[in-house]
């Protein structure tokens, strides 16, 4: 059952900034991909010669459906890339392939904190969809005594899980776009002022994991309060 408490209002810095970012990201991403690359690599070359810098030919580039569902799967060995980057000579289809080339260097080089988001996938997931329902389901159970206790605690801490997860995605991210930025400025792939460009794109994404983190923290924060009200 939902009710009125304060701790609710711990949210709403985090909603703000969530929304914030995410604003952020759309318009610096919508800005620079109307802006073209002047040798014109489209989105998938980027990836392609990144890699082959590299000397890595085991990575598959393939295009997948909608807009910023970029990513890097290692299971599949395969950087996926949206409609919108994948075809596009953008400065911003450029600084999106090159990121999630980053994450293929680190899963080469096995960076410790990617293989530790890895591992924490499972805990994460299992966090996020039973541990604010344990949390809720002992608040209102409140008159079963220890059980509820119980209930909050272990809700908490597989709750925790998920504050890990996204405290350890902030180095892997922002390591990632790094390494994209030395790479296309080392091979030439952005010149002069476009890699400004790149580095804006990459710079908003980044504040979108910071919100994410933040959120979760405050949600945790507000639960650990919230029950403690209730005892």
């Amino acid at each position: 059952m939902f009710y009125w408490h304060w701790s609710y209002l711990l949210l709403i810095p985090g909603m703000i900034l969530m929304f914030w970012a995410q604003s952020k990201v759309k318009g610096t991403y919508e800005r620079y991909s109307q802006v073209a690359s002047s040798l014109g690599l489209t989105g998938a070359q980027v990836a392609r010669q990144i890699l082959l810098a590299m000397d890595i030919r085991d990575v598959k580039i393939e295009p997948v459906a909608g807009q910023l569902t970029d990513h890097y799967d290692p299971s599949a060995k395969a950087v996926r890339l949206s409609e919108g980057v994948y075809n596009s000579t953008s400065l911003a289809a450029a600084a999106v392939a090159a990121h999630e080339c980053g994450h293929v260097m680190q899963d080469k080089r096995e960076y410790t904190f990617m293989n530790l988001r890895a591992s924490l996938v499972p805990a994460a997931n299992l966090g996020s969809r039973l541990g604010p329902f344990l949390i809720i389901a002992g608040i209102v159970l409140s008159s079963l005594g220890a059980i509820s206790v119980w209930f909050i605690n272990l809700g908490i801490v597989l709750f925790a899980a998920v504050i890990v997860f996204h405290l350890v995605t902030l180095p892997v991210e922002f390591d990632a776009s790094r390494r994209a930025l030395k790479l296309i400025d080392e091979l030439g792939i952005l010149q002069g002022e476009e890699n400004q460009g790149a580095k804006a794109v990459l710079q908003a994404a980044a504040w979108t994991y910071v919100a994410t983190a933040l959120y979760a923290v405050l949600q945790l924060v507000q639960y650990i309060i919230l029950s403690r009200s209730r005892n």
